[in-house]
């Protein structure tokens, strides 16, 4: 007990001394679009987490209300970077106790702070081959990659990714302030081009979709992990345009998985009422076979007069 006290503690220490990020900008096939604060990007304040999940800054931040003047453009199938930092660009990003998952999620643009259901999951990375999403950005120089569906159709939107921190989430904020998950999220303003004429259609709601009952968001990391449910919906699956990779884990794989598997055993059903008439023409065969047995061959009386009679 007095382990777990302490390591708690340290983990608070660490919350304290703010070692939390924000977004700096974003790389498009390579190519560094430049600091985006306050240019694309509606940048928060400063490097705070969020934490109340009823608040409307669990969806762009305490800015995401504010539109900004630029817009990146970018073509459905681009490869896309968020570049992330502690205090200053090419820095340690976060701090190493933050670990957690990063998530991707768009919507529609809107000038508005994002609230409502107008979200599509494009992309996660949580923990998988005991490595989080957050140890991979700090090894990435700050760069969390993903790709727009080749099938996104064109036209405006918000792109908002967040870093989760679980250092303290082995508690739901609501039931203890001074704990709880920690959000860092960021919206870009996106100009997207191309063919592409899917509709992202998820609608999810950050402020209804995001609970304190979700395993996801009330975790502990200070005991043996090796698994972790990544919160919010499956990523959103674009069709034939194809969805923008994605590392998950392998629990969320699996229930995705399982409920397209599903789908065949349905059909397999049907195909079962021919195996009704295989067992009825066993029970034929069977009968036949008793005949020649049949209790009269051992009365001599009758001989095979009722043989005969059966066989017909």
């Amino acid at each position: 007990m007095q382990l777990l006290t302490a390591t708690f503690a340290i983990a608070a220490f660490a919350s304290s001394v703010s070692a939390h990020a924000t977004m700096f900008g974003v790389h498009v096939n390579g190519q560094d679009q430049g600091d985006g604060r306050f240019k694309y990007i509606r940048s928060p304040p400063n490097n705070s987490p969020v934490k109340d999940l009823a608040s409307p800054d669990i969806v762009c931040g305490p800015n995401g209300g504010r539109a900004v003047s630029s817009f990146v453009k970018a073509a459905a199938g681009d490869k896309i970077e968020f570049e992330w930092f502690h205090d200053n660009r090419n820095d340690d990003i976060i701090d190493g106790s933050h670990v957690g998952p990063i998530i991707t999620y768009v919507a529609p643009y809107t000038e508005g702070n994002g609230v409502g259901s107008i979200w599509t999951k494009i992309a996660e990375d949580g923990f998988s081959n005991g490595v989080w999403a957050v140890d991979k950005i700090k090894r990435n120089n700050g760069k969390q990659a993903f790709t727009l569906p080749a099938a996104l159709k064109a036209g405006k939107y918000l792109i908002r990714q967040e870093i989760i921190a679980l250092h303290e989430g082995d508690a739901a904020f609501n039931a203890v302030p001074a704990r709880g998950a920690q959000f860092y999220p960021s919206c870009v303003q996106f100009e997207v081009t191309g063919s592409g004429t899917v509709v992202p259609t998820q609608n999810f709601n950050f402020n209804t979709g995001y609970t304190y009952s979700d395993p996801g968001i009330v975790f502990n990391i200070y005991r043996t992990v090796t698994s972790y449910p990544i919160p919010g919906p499956a990523v959103f699956n674009f069709g034939a345009g194809g969805s923008a990779p994605v590392s998950t884990s392998p629990a969320v794989r699996l229930t995705t998985t399982s409920v397209a598997a599903v789908r065949p055993t349905t059909t397999s059903v049907v195909a079962v009422r021919p195996t009704s008439t295989l067992v009825t023409s066993v029970r034929q065969t069977t009968t036949t076979k008793a005949a020649p047995v049949t209790r009269p061959t051992r009365c001599p009386g009758k001989k095979r007069r009722t043989v005969v009679v059966v066989k017909k």
